[in-house]
């Protein structure tokens, strides 16, 4: 009997789990089931509330879960803090990872990374520090910027890591490597991908296979490129600009192609600047390369506000459409309609097939079932109006609770179905 209650409880644990932004297939869709279908006039039940993650607007880092655990980021005294909470809300530890973003936008921006007893943080200003899970003592720190002399970006390094095997990857942006993977261990460089003599996206890499060969991709200031994982050998690249020099949703992968997104830009720069691009991807003879399929300005989105579900993307578009949910057709990219104007930046995630969408300056959740040919809205409420700035941090679906980052303010919802 103590056996099978140690199995279930382990299997509890484990579907609990969410290790990195997006979780750590980079698909941002929860395995979570038996979830709520709808919710009351007030939404789902307010298990509890975490203040303190940092003082004013804090930060727009997600939450990662494991084991019990859950880690963010934000803003205090003019520092970088990584913050560890129980999952009644209540701060188990923290850790100052340095001084804090105080240019564009200020606040916390990449969600930390989980891999075995460890959780990883990259700070806007570069300082990368590997942490105990237990008790916060630090294992290894270093500035990847400084150590391949990388320039920061216009609103800092916003990259959440992504950790694969033994291997985390991160992007410096430097004269001395564009993508680096380093021993998740130890910290120190196992390949470096030379500089594309730009510097980085402010997006997560995608991991995928094709062709025979493991890529890692993500985005530069002007684009996207791939490269093989297990050497750092740059094997595509695509130049994709955006007036601002913003690729802040990373690419997609599927069955051989590829999309990025960034915001459309109609003014003060070239023509046709931004938007959404999908590209064919080829490799003959180990070597690859790249060809526009599609191009559209419409399909805009921008913070990682993108997902494919049955052969439809779903994101929320940024300038032309002024923030309004679009769904377009995969293959073609053809709007199959556009919903409400949800607000720019507007983030959401998939959990046992409903969409769960926070409006970016409204503070409302929607609950919405995607459909390919309108917007269905099931159910919707208003947070409590206790944190500051823009709602921008991706919500989180696990362990049948929903969590949501604003600002200072942590909140968690179960959304259990009875």
């Amino acid at each position: 009997m103590t056996a099978l209650l140690f199995i279930l409880l382990a299997a509890s644990l484990h579907a609990a789990d969410w290790q990195m932004f997006h979780g750590i297939d980079g698909s941002n869709m929860s395995p979570d089931t038996n979830l709520l279908t709808s919710w009351s006039e007030g939404g789902p039940t307010l298990l509890w509330t975490a203040r303190n993650i940092g003082d004013g607007v804090a930060g727009y880092a997600s939450v990662s879960i494991k084991d019990g655990r859950i880690f963010t980021t934000g803003n205090r005294a003019g520092r970088h803090v990584v913050f560890a909470l129980d999952l009644d809300g209540n701060h188990l530890w923290y850790f100052d990872n340095g001084p804090s973003w105080v240019g564009a936008d200020p606040g916390t921006r990449s969600t930390p990374a989980i891999s075995d007893n460890f959780v990883y943080d990259l700070s806007p200003l570069g300082y990368l520090v590997c942490l105990c899970v237990e008790t916060g003592e630090q294992v290894w720190r270093r500035n990847i910027l400084t150590d391949f002399e990388g320039t920061n970006t216009r609103w800092g390094l916003s990259e959440s890591l992504h950790i694969h095997g033994n291997k985390l990857f991160t992007s410096p942006g430097g004269k001395l490597a564009s993508l680096v993977a380093l021993d998740k261990r130890t910290g120190v460089k196992i390949w470096a991908t030379p500089s594309l003599g730009y510097p980085a996206g402010y997006s997560k890499p995608t991991i995928f296979e094709h062709g025979g060969v493991r890529i890692v991709a993500t985005t530069y200031a002007k684009g996207m490129f791939g490269v093989n994982i297990e050497t750092g050998e740059l094997l595509f690249r695509f130049r994709h600009e955006h007036l601002f020099d913003v690729n802040a949703t990373g690419p997609i992968y599927h069955e051989g192609y590829l999309f990025m997104s960034n915001d459309w830009r109609p003014y003060g720069g070239p023509d046709g600047v931004g938007g959404g691009v999908q590209v064919r991807l080829t490799e003959e003879n180990g070597n690859f390369s790249v060809e526009e399929v599609w191009r559209c300005t419409y399909v805009e989105s921008t913070q990682g506000n993108a997902m494919l579900l049955d052969g439809l993307l779903y994101t929320v578009n940024h300038v032309s459409g002024g923030g309004a949910f679009t769904v377009a057709n995969w293959n073609t990219g053809e709007i199959a309609y556009t919903g409400e104007r949800v607000g720019r930046g507007s983030p959401f995630t998939w959990a046992e097939g409903l969409l769960y969408l926070i409006t970016a300056h409204g503070g409302e959740v929607l609950l919405i079932r995607p459909n390919p040919e309108r917007f269905d809205v099931v159910s919707r409420f208003y947070l409590p109006e206790y944190g500051q700035g823009p709602y921008i941090a991706h919500p989180v679906v696990t362990g049948q609770r929903l969590y949501i980052r604003h600002g200072a303010v942590l909140y968690c919802f179960d959304v259990a179905r009875p």
